[in-house]
């Protein structure tokens, strides 16, 4: 074989080397975000959740109240 399909072939696995390693690499930052976005996701449904209960409670204590006032 001439050095110039030598070249050519060294090029071709060259390439295919760095788009394969650019795709997992991307893959697995891409897979890290939409963790750390998840993550994200169920703090705030968390805190959403408790301003709904604290909402509830907050109601509760407000009619407690009014009946205190209205019973005196």
């Amino acid at each position: 074989m001439t050095s110039d399909i030598w070249v050519a072939l060294l090029s071709l696995v060259g390439t295919l080397a760095g788009t394969l390693g650019g795709i997992v690499i991307s893959n697995r930052l891409t897979a890290y975000r939409i963790a750390q976005l998840e993550e994200k996701v169920a703090r705030h449904n968390n805190l959403v959740e408790r301003t709904y209960r604290l909402e509830g409670r907050m109601n509760e204590a407000e009619h407690d109240i009014r009946d205190m006032k209205r019973g005196v």
